[in-house]
């Protein structure tokens, strides 16, 4: 766990360089759906899902959490908390709603197919904001990153998980720079730079940043809302 620092940020490397449609996104994930949990579940979707629900669960009220694919997280939510799952694949959410349907999951409130840059709901509305490796998927993460802060409460939290572009020149660095060019097939960015999420302007504070298990491939962004936003909002 680390306090964050002006340096987590490259001021000169706040854009995607491969640009994705919302219509590749949708086909990627057409694509990945039917094996999806089989190739990342054991690896990528246990390991991180687990760290966020326990940060999760130790809240209250109302929870959003978007880009909510096959639903591996939703058994993980514990039943004092409402939670709301939305995704822009048709494919993922029926994966999604079967296991809400087989584990008797509850407190799940809605399950809606939805695009993550003009998400349907009121200003303020959740207490949590969720985007678990969602961020390097999407077409305009900027976009989505001021959506996430728009439905969220004031005094309420936006947590983002993702993998984010190496600044080392390292193998990992190499491969994520090679790779990036077919992001559009792939259906998310390998080389995504956090300085995305330290936007002039943005009500969002960044409060904490974890590196996560496995091996420190994922990072942890949580953000809290003040409560003056109320009147910036205004």
């Amino acid at each position: 766990m680390t306090q964050p620092r002006d340096s987590d940020f490259r001021k000169d490397d706040s854009q995607v360089r491969f640009p994705m449609t919302a219509h590749d996104v949708r086909k990627a994930y057409r694509r990945w759906a039917p094996f999806y949990d089989f190739l990342f579940s054991p690896f990528v979707l246990r390991m991180t899902h687990h760290q966020v629900a326990n940060h999760v669960n130790g809240g209250a009220g109302s929870v959003l959490e978007v880009g909510v694919g096959t639903g591996f997280a939703l058994p993980l939510y514990e039943t004092h908390l409402t939670i709301t799952g939305v995704d822009l694949s048709p494919e993922m959410l029926a994966r999604a709603r079967r296991r809400v349907e087989k584990r008797g999951l509850g407190h799940i409130h809605e399950l809606a197919e939805m695009d993550a840059t003009e998400l349907a709901y009121p200003d303020g509305h959740f207490d949590m904001v969720v985007a678990v490796h969602v961020m390097s998927v999407v077409p305009d993460p900027c976009r989505v990153f001021r959506e996430l802060e728009r439905v969220c409460k004031p005094g309420g939290e936006v947590i983002i998980v993702n993998h984010f572009q190496r600044e080392k020149r390292d193998v990992i660095g190499f491969m994520e720079r090679a790779i990036a060019p077919l992001s559009r097939y792939l259906g998310w960015h390998p080389d995504m730079p956090i300085a995305i999420f330290n936007k002039p302007g943005q009500l969002l504070l960044l409060k904490e940043k974890r590196t996560l298990k496995p091996f420190g491939l994922f990072t942890m962004l949580l953000f809290k809302k003040p409560l003056s936003a109320v009147g910036a909002a205004e």
